[in-house]
């Protein structure tokens, strides 16, 4: 099997190894590799906020944190022969992360940013499969990684609509992150005034934080455009569901993906937002993704997603209730579609066995709910 590597150092800013990756979503952004369907690429990607944070940075430093330069992503992949109505199958096998991280509060972002306005950073150190701070002492987090980014390009079609309903959303006083040039890789006129920032997850996938992409899960991507473009990036070693104050533990990692395009499946499916599965035999309990009683089901889970915009395009800011119906509208759809079953019977199915979890909280103005499938339900 083809497999191809992408070199990028994490000690580097990606403005000085920009042939490697990006740090905004444009449809022009050129290719880093070309590859067939069935190929495998590792990809190393630099750590959410570009290097920026180090073990001496206190939050004092915090201030002096140039927020343009967040999500660097290794990047893009072009998948030969994926078009737009297909649906792109990343099938994760495996994340190795570095063995430093951190934590910090923003002043001004996170779930809960009106009680907490002063800034705090917490140092990690992994070994072992845990993580340890000095900050929080007593703590140890088991280790789950998983990229917090991971994503396709927009069509220009689709990025002049998202730029005009979060316009539209920051003119009603929703927090958004329009484009913006200052820090952005590439740095070329027209596409860093263009191009969509990182923060938020959109239809393409993005910041949308799911901690169940462990190894052994699969993301399908709906295809927007011409060899997909594929990107990934902002390692996580672990995080809560929800990643409330608007960073997990961070750090940088090296990424290993399988990549098949499956013809004309987003088309078929009707399938316009991010999707993923997680095999029973892959390790789910750190994920947080359980069945009964805790244990993790022999055929695993097949997920949907939901984010806070509506069917017309309407963009409501960090609308949790949308993005839960959203998610939930789309199980039903795969049910129907997947088990030959009416509309009426897969609502009911998902009320009894479906859950609905809260991915992340933060990405504004588009929070992130999956709706979580166990796939022994349909065993007999």
């Amino acid at each position: 099997m083809a497999h191809s590597h992408i070199h990028l150092d994490p000690a580097v800013p990606l403005a000085r190894q920009a042939d490697k990756g990006h740090n905004r979503w444009h449809p022009d952004i050129a290719p880093v590799v070309r590859i067939a369907s069935g190929s495998t690429v590792e990809m190393e990607t630099i750590d959410g906020v570009d290097g920026q944070i180090t073990p001496k940075t206190t939050a004092a430093d915090l201030a002096g944190i140039d927020m343009g330069r967040v999500h660097p992503m290794t990047g893009p992949v072009h998948v030969e022969g994926a078009e737009p109505g297909d649906l792109l199958a990343i099938r994760i096998e495996k994340i190795v992360t570095a063995n430093r991280g951190f934590t910090v509060i923003m002043p001004g972002f996170g779930f809960l940013r009106d009680l907490f306005p002063t800034p705090f950073v917490v140092h990690w150190e992994m070994a072992g499969g845990f993580a340890v701070s000095e900050q929080i002492p007593g703590a140890r987090i088991p280790g789950a990684p998983f990229m917090g980014v991971m994503g396709v390009a927009p069509s220009h079609d689709l990025l002049d609509r998202i730029v005009a309903r979060e316009a539209a959303l920051a003119g009603r006083g929703g927090m958004v992150m329009p484009p913006d040039a200052a820090g952005a890789v590439p740095a070329i006129a027209g596409i860093a005034s263009r191009a969509l920032r990182t923060i938020s997850p959109h239809e393409t996938g993005g910041n949308f934080d799911i901690k169940a992409l462990t190894e052994g899960a699969t993301l399908y991507l709906p295809v927007q455009v011409p060899g997909a473009l594929f990107s990934v990036g902002d390692a996580h070693f672990a995080q809560g569901d929800g990643e409330s104050c608007g960073t997990a533990v961070e750090t940088s990692a090296s990424f290993v993906a399988r990549f098949e395009v499956l013809k004309g499946e987003a088309r078929r499916r009707r399938q316009h937002d991010p999707s993923y599965a997680l095999p029973g035999h892959a390790h789910h309990g750190a994920a947080g993704v359980h069945g009964a009683h805790g244990a993790t089901p022999s055929k695993g889970f097949y997920a949907t997603t939901g984010m806070s915009v509506a069917d017309d395009g309407h963009a409501e800011s960090e609308n949790i209730t949308l993005a839960a119906r959203n998610a939930l509208i789309n199980m039903i759809d795969y049910v129907a579609d997947a088990y030959s079953l009416s509309r009426e019977q897969a609502y009911c199915l998902a009320s009894v066995a479906v859950d609905l979890r809260i991915s992340q909280v933060v990405d504004v103005p588009n929070m992130t709910v999956s709706a979580v499938l166990p796939l022994d339900i349909f065993g007999r």
